[in-house]
This record gives C-alpha cells, sequence and structure tokens, in this order.
C-alpha cells in the first residue's frame, strides 16, 4: 500500500480490497479502460500497484503466477491487532489458511477460505484511509454464502464482531445479517441456494461492488477488452442497473451506478 492517508483501522471492519491478477499489466490495463481507475506503485513491491480513483485509493491490484494455483479473486481485507492469533481462530473453526501470515510492507497479511470456500483476507498494520460505502471506496461488500446465520457466526468468532468497544455490531435480519460500523453497513452477508445460481460458476464468496458513474458502460467496456457481464437479478442486486462482471482472469466482481 501506499503512504498516503495512513490509518489504523478499526480491528473487524473491512480495511481494503485487492486483487491478485495472473498478468499485473494486463489487469491494469482492463480496469483502466473499464474502470476509469489510474495505478500509482506501491510500498508492497514492484508486483502491487494501488488503483487510484479521482485522486483516492480505491484498491489493490497485485500479481501472481499461475503455478502457484492461486485463482484471480477479488478478496476483502479486514483489519485485526494480530495476525498469528487471527490464523489460530481460523483453523480452530474448520476454515482453511491458505497464504501467512506473511510481513508486507509495513504489516502483516494473510489469505484464508471460510469453511464454504469464500475467500477472505486480513490485514495486521495501519492501512490507506478507505472505509466501505465512502469516498472512492466499494459501494458495498456482500457474502454470498449457504448459510447466513452459521456465516455469521464463524466471522464473529474470528473478527470480535459484537464485541465492544467501538467495533463493528451484528444485526439479524429475515434472511441476511448486516454487519455495521458506527451506525452504517459495512458488509452483509446473504445466505440461499448458491447450487442454483444461473451462473453454475459462482460458488459462496464474496462479492465486491464498485459504484460507477455508468455501469451499462463499465459492462460493455468489460465485453470488448475481453471480459465478460450479465445483469444482476433484481432481487439480488444493490441497484436495478448493476452488473456482474469477469475479467479476462475469471475474477468476478458487480459495478453498480450511483
Amino acid at each position: 500500500m501506499t503512504a498516503l492517508g495512513r490509518i489504523r483501522p478499526v480491528d473487524g471492519a473491512p480495511c481494503w480490497v485487492s486483487l491478485l491478477a495472473h498478468d499485473l499489466r494486463a489487469a491494469q490495463g482492463f480496469y483502466s479502460d473499464v474502470m476509469g481507475w489510474e495505478f500509482v506503485a506501491s510500498t508492497l513491491g514492484r508486483n502491487f500497484s494501488v488503483a487510484m480513483a479521482h485522486g483516492r485509493p480505491v484498491a489493490g491490484i497485485g500479481s501472481c503466477s499461475p503455478a502457484t494455483g492461486l485463482s484471480a479473486v477479488w478478496t476483502p481485507y479486514f483489519a485485526v491487532d494480530d495476525a498469528d492469533e487471527t490464523a489460530d481462530r481460523v483453523r480452530e473453526r474448520g476454515a482453511t489458511l491458505a497464504v501467512g501470515p506473511v510481513k508486507l510492507g509495513e504489516g502483516r497479511a494473510a489469505i484464508a477460505a471460510d469453511r464454504d470456500g469464500a475467500v477472505f483476507g486480513f490485514w495486521e498494520g495501519t492501512a490507506l484511509a478507505w472505509s466501505v460505502g465512502q469516498g472512492s471506496a466499494p459501494a458495498r461488500l456482500d457474502l454470498q454464502t449457504r448459510h447466513a446465520f452459521e456465516a455469521a457466526i464463524f466471522y464473529a468468532e474470528v473478527f470480535g464482531w459484537a464485541e465492544p468497544p467501538g467495533g463493528c455490531t451484528v444485526d439479524y435480519a429475515q434472511n441476511h445479517v448486516r454487519v455495521e460500523l458506527e451506525g452504517r453497513t459495512v458488509a452483509t452477508l446473504r445466505g440461499g441456494g448458491v447450487e442454483t445460481a444461473a451462473d453454475p460458476r459462482i460458488r459462496p464468496r464474496w462479492i465486491v461492488d464498485f459504484r460507477v458513474e455508468d455501469s451499462a458502460r463499465a459492462a460493455a467496456a468489460a465485453v470488448d477488452d475481453g471480459g465478460e457481464s450479465s445483469c444482476v437479478p433484481a432481487c439480488d442486486g444493490p441497484a436495478k442497473d448493476a452488473y456482474i462482471v469477469r475479467d479476462p482472469d475469471g475474477a468476478l466482481f458487480t459495478v453498480s451506478g450511483p
């Protein structure tokens, strides 16, 4: 991450989103065309860059060789006080620790998959001044999973949700769970028949939704640049003009209008 506007994020709260692509330069070209992002160097090394929108950091893109076996996937990161302790809690609850914790720049990072296979990360250290739903950060983070309430228990135990003071709180609704910080929603956990989705490649995952000025244009640009796009069903999307986009490496995200 860059040294621009660094803060100490609230433990348990989303603090960043990042993509591991198979070809960093190709990924930068795709997201520049589709999202209008510009890229600056990251303090994490030459294989990482920070995407900027209107002069503010919005996401990270790094590269990894396909030989590593890691899929290209948009991954949300959650702030933690102790990455080793968090890694232990992940393993103790039957989930998978895929990478780390490893030292990266001024902090330590790890990537894991929950018990249903949804990939997420956690970060120990200072982070960019970035918050879900504010400024250039994603409009929202959604977990699409089989059982929202079971997933909420898992993440609450790993990240200390609902543990005072000053952290994230959990609000249980009829068919989903909202994670809130200081009165605003920072993540939503939704359950349902994942296996019956129209796209059979969709499995339990964290969905990163980016707000753009013209979501239809972004979706069309994705197709022109070798990706795929489709409309989000009205009952599932953040807005009627939301689109599911798959980049050329297969990483899924959504775009929605302002």
